[in-house]
């Protein structure tokens, strides 16, 4: 249901002066890149109103509908696209709508402003002041990771509060991290402290209270384990259909997300076997019994939802002779229920800053595509156990 009325919408349509609305003749050219500005400006709610603002496509420069324009369902899909294709981040909350205002018809997004801000496009920070949008400046900055609200911050940027700037690795973050984050333009140009930078990445809680986050520890800390004890791994390859079977291969995995993730792909690959086939074919062919891809997938929806909170679980990866199973702890989140489990377009997120990090990190292409990818590549192959403390995927074997 839309948080405004078409009274409202038209209201915003007619102020030239608001902060809270932009309008757009349509949605070709360099509209697309301006109306994703402006969802990141108005996720940023720099005025601090507390309410959603609002993008109006079609619309006049003067507030009135274009002539002639038609919302189509192709127009409010690619509008929908924006909250999903992972360049704003973390995922905005907003609401796609076709309004019949002024007699003629509007797309109109409706974007609520994020708890746990900065929220940035492509790197960059966009904000309104007045009629105006731009990039922020430093105090704009300073502002927004002020803003967060403690008691509704989600547990991944929550602080450990005995943990210290000496528990993070700099140079990972200073040269690995902050550059995938951060537009490299605006990370050369600005001239912020290094413990302005964690905080303006949520690696620590502010610029006076410099206690490291779950976050920051995740992504760049030097033994996040110490600190969240199932934030590891467990790997084993059992020679067998069952627990009870011989191990043939056991390891547990350390370090950050991002190097949890890099070893067990490479366990992954190392164990999976490829066929090769000459007849009937022109050139030979090679198959894997299981397809990587998708495992790949799996593996990172389950490092990037899973809980870190009151659990010592780690993500565990089980390979046996006829299936592998990839269990994370924690189970549905939010709108995500066991019924609506894997539907395309239903995903929440448990850890919306760590889904932000691993999509700088270049592990994450598209928020909410990755079971869809798995099951196009697996089929009934795949299939998940969802409770409410964890969730399994099941990938059953295929012929090499």
């Amino acid at each position: 249901m839309s948080y405004y009325n078409d009274a409202q919408f038209e209201a915003m349509m007619a102020d030239m002066e608001s902060d809270r609305a932009e309008r757009k003749q349509s949605f070709q050219g360099d509209a697309p890149q301006k109306v994703r500005e402006a969802v990141c400006a108005l996720a940023n709610d720099l005025a601090g109103h507390g309410e959603p603002g609002v993008v109006l496509i079609g619309v006049h420069d003067n507030g009135t509908p274009m002539p002639g324009f038609v919302v189509t369902d192709e127009l409010l899909r690619s509008l929908a696209d924006i909250k999903t294709d992972g360049n704003i981040v973390p995922p905005p909350t907003l609401l796609v709508e076709k309004r019949l205002l002024q007699g003629g018809e509007v797309a109109v997004i409706t974007v609520w402003p994020c708890d746990t801000p900065p929220v940035r496009y492509k790197g960059r920070i966009h904000v309104r002041w007045g009629p105006r949008r731009g990039l922020a400046s430093a105090q704009d900055e300073r502002i927004l990771n002020e803003r967060r609200r403690h008691r509704d911050r989600p547990f991944d940027i929550q602080p450990i509060v005995d943990a210290t700037l000496d528990d993070l690795d700099r140079l990972r973050f200073e040269q690995e991290y902050l550059p995938s984050v951060v537009a490299r333009d605006v990370l050369v140009a600005n001239e912020r402290t290094h413990e302005q930078r964690l905080a303006a990445t949520k690696m620590v809680v502010s610029e006076s209270i410099s206690a490291p986050t779950v976050l920051g520890l995740l992504v760049v800390g030097k033994s996040p384990a110490d600190w969240l004890p199932g934030a590891y791994t467990q790997f084993l390859r059992i020679a067998g259909k069952d627990l009870t079977e011989p191990v043939v291969d056991e390891e547990p995995i350390y370090g950050t997300v991002a190097d949890q993730i890099r070893r067990l792909e490479e366990k992954l690959e190392a164990h999976n076997q490829r066929g090769v086939q000459f007849a009937d074919v022109s050139m030979e062919t090679q198959a894997e019994t299981y397809p990587m891809d998708a495992l790949r997938q799996l593996v990172r929806n389950a490092f990037m939802h899973r809980s870190y909170e009151a659990t010592n679980a780690p993500v565990r990866v089980y390979w046996f002779n006829d299936r592998i199973e990839i269990h994370n702890s924690g189970g549905p989140f939010g709108s995500v229920t066991p019924e609506n489990f894997g539907q395309p377009g239903v995903t929440d997120y448990r850890n919306p800053n760590l889904a932000e990090a691993l999509r700088a990190l270049g592990f994450v292409q598209r928020f909410g595509a990755g079971i869809a990818i798995a099951r196009k590549a697996l089929g009934e192959r795949l299939r998940f156990e969802v409770q409410p403390g964890f969730v399994a995927a099941i990938v059953g074997k295929g012929a090499a």
